[in-house]
């Protein structure tokens, strides 16, 4: 007798599930992946109340895959392990369901329940900004990435991250799943910079951080085509000169979105003229970016130059819907815990990342590759 009991329950169930599912697809196609996101979501609290309190058997999940099929012929994505993913996800994330709590009682009404899966799937993951939850971006990437990142990283902030990688590179799963395992997260270098303090919108001061590295290799600046015999006595102008030359790379080399407005831009405020090294605009980011090139070591009276470029491009050339524009000074060394320290004080967005402009192979590769020598012997 119990055993029917039980398996009514699982067909109720199948029921409800059934009914939330025909009617999500009723929703408008343009914003699929977060219509499928919000039914999971739904889906998974749902099974996640029910399986938990141990009134339900541990073929539950199977026998509700079952009648799904059998009510729907030709349902894919609804298979024991996918319902069990979905409530995976959903205890992964339930922090974010901030609706009232649904009743833990008896089932009395299919469209009850069901109500409940569809007012979850439409409000539950529409989320005000929680802290630093990058909502945008956990709507871009479809599901199967999600399971992945909730399966294999277990830290918040490095969820945030993967997430964030894989809303702005189009990651594949294979891809994401290459990422985590090399231990990105852990493994990145960021760029000293202010930019949680200065930045007030918690996801766009995340992409800021994540939009720029620590150091980067331009070797496209070629000091013998230059004719400079001595490196050290290469300028800004030089260096100035040839990323311009080669501007496509430099902006390759800093990534995607990056639009090039100009060298030497001439800012005037109150009869004073100034010329930052060079301007772009970042798509992502919304906002103008100013490198000021240095080829010595950093310096703190760097950081006072680039905060006059910002202040007047904020209040003479930032248009009204753009963010505050960002400033990177850009050096041959720089003692990064020196840079944290003094940073901070400023209140317009900054950084300082340091640049390689050689072009010779690095002394370890160059001592873990075989002897010429030996490789001639071998060929």
């Amino acid at each position: 007798m119990e055993k029917v009991s039980l398996q009514y329950q699982y067909d109720y169930a199948a029921e409800i599930i059934k009914t939330a599912i025909l009617q999500s697809q009723y929703e408008a196609a343009k914003d699929i992946n977060r219509i499928q996101l919000g039914l999971y979501f739904g889906i998974g609290k749902f099974l996640s109340e029910k399986t938990r309190n141990a009134k339900w058997g541990t073929n539950a999940l199977q026998s509700i895959s079952d009648k799904l099929k059998s009510d729907l012929p030709g349902l894919r994505g609804f298979s024991a392990t996918n319902l069990k993913k979905m409530r995976t996800f959903y205890d992964n994330w339930k922090s974010i369901d901030y609706n009232s709590p649904v009743a833990t009682g008896e089932i009395e009404d299919v469209q009850k329940e069901c109500d409940m899966i569809i007012r979850l799937e439409n409000n539950a993951i529409k989320i005000d900004d929680i802290g630093s939850f990058p909502i945008e971006d956990f709507f871009k990437i479809p599901f199967s990435h999600h399971m992945l990142v909730v399966e294999k990283v277990k830290e918040i902030e490095a969820r945030y991250y993967y997430i964030n990688r894989t809303a702005e590179e189009h990651l594949s799963v294979e891809q994401l799943k290459k990422i985590i395992k090399n231990n990105d997260f852990e493994n990145r270098a960021s760029m000293p910079n202010n930019f949680p303090k200065t930045i007030s919108n918690s996801s766009l001061a995340r992409k800021a951080v994540m939009m720029f590295k620590d150091e980067y290799l331009l070797d496209f600046i070629n000091v013998e085509e230059i004719g400079e015999r001595d490196k050290n006595c290469i300028d800004e102008r030089v260096v100035e000169k040839q990323i311009i030359e080669n501007v496509k790379r430099f902006i390759m080399t800093f990534g995607k979105d990056f639009a090039f407005v100009g060298n030497q831009y001439h800012l005037e405020v109150y009869g004073e003229s100034f010329f930052p090294d060079l301007l772009f605009f970042n798509r992502n980011l919304n906002a103008l970016v100013v490198f000021e090139l240095k080829i010595g070591d950093f310096k703190p009276i760097y950081l006072s130059q680039l905060m006059t470029y910002l202040r007047i491009l904020d209040d003479k050339v930032r248009k009204s819907h753009e963010n505050p524009s960002i400033g990177i000074v850009l050096c041959k060394n720089a003692n990064k815990d020196f840079v944290k320290y003094v940073i901070q004080d400023y209140d317009k967005p900054m950084g300082v990342a340091t640049f390689d402009a050689s072009s010779e192979m690095p002394e370890e590769l160059r001592k873990a590759l075989p002897d010429v020598d030996d490789l001639k012997k071998l060929l």
